[in-house]
């Protein structure tokens, strides 16, 4: 049975492990519907791992995490099938399948899990197309696409079967400067017009400070929640040094022992 929260999404008191190897301990959030949420840190601190664990590839150590009300975490057969109907996921690398022409990548999500038929299925993949400007690539292989068309290729397929949610794992990671804030800015016109959810991982701060509405920074060190808010106000307003370190591109003050608390601006 569904649970009455007001986020889309809730995790609560999230452990993550691999064995007796503890990623992320007992951490807690809430993303609310319609935002452009930012999971970011340092490197090793288990962005990753929280995504994974968000669109059910491994189950909690501990915790529950809630999606749209449903607890993925515990869910099975067709109870979790229709949980991950309602979510979207684009990979780092775009997991475009390469023997595949990109309408047949995008239109694969409705051959798996609808009846509709081939027209119908191939019109709606044309519309996921052209919502990420690729209206003219539909029958081009992955291989003859640049970095940027396979992270949009990627993302339209993730949106075929019109997803709640949108989980981006490093969408500018390998990408030049502009085709990076081409990608922001088709994020931010994707938001805005669908009022899909965003949930992103990444640590480039400049696509950062272009989309998010809120974020939280993870700490490999304390492997919990060390800040969460707006990111515009924690690079100016933040008093931890490893916070201001991260988003001023400076080395923290490793004469400080003190364990930084979780901080929300």
């Amino acid at each position: 049975m569904s649970q009455p929260f007001k986020n889309i999404i809730e995790v609560e008191n999230l452990t993550c492990a691999y064995g007796e190897l503890v990623i992320v301990n007992d951490i807690s959030f809430g993303v609310q519907s319609g935002e452009i949420f930012v999971i970011l840190g340092g490197s090793g601190c288990g962005k990753s791992t929280v995504l994974k664990h968000l669109i059910g590839l491994f189950p909690p150590a501990q915790g529950k995490i809630f999606i749209d009300g449903d607890d993925i975490g515990s869910a099975h057969g067709s109870d979790k099938l229709d949980i991950l109907r309602r979510i979207g996921v684009m990979y780092q690398t775009g997991a475009l399948f390469g023997s595949m022409t990109l309408l047949e990548n995008v239109r694969l999500p409705l051959e798996e899990f609808t009846s509709m038929p081939l027209d119908a299925m191939n019109y709606v993949a044309r519309m996921k197309l052209s919502l990420v400007g690729l209206e003219g690539s539909a029958e081009k292989m992955p291989s003859e696409l640049s970095g940027g068309m396979i992270k949009r290729g990627a993302i339209a397929r993730a949106m075929a079967l019109d997803p709640k949610i949108l989980f981006l794992d490093e969408p500018s990671a390998g990408l030049d400067p502009i085709t990076s804030a081409e990608l922001d800015e088709l994020i931010r016109s994707l938001s805005r017009s669908l009022g899909v959810t965003f949930v992103i991982v990444t640590h480039e701060l400049q696509s950062i400070f272009s989309i998010a509405d809120r974020i939280i920074m993870l700490d490999k060190g304390t492997k919990g929640i060390i800040a969460e808010g707006d990111p515009r106000k924690l690079r100016d307003e933040s008093d931890i040094p490893l916070v201001r370190s991260f988003f001023h591109r400076e080395l923290a003050d490793k004469t400080s022992n003190a364990t930084p608390v979780m901080e929300t601006i």
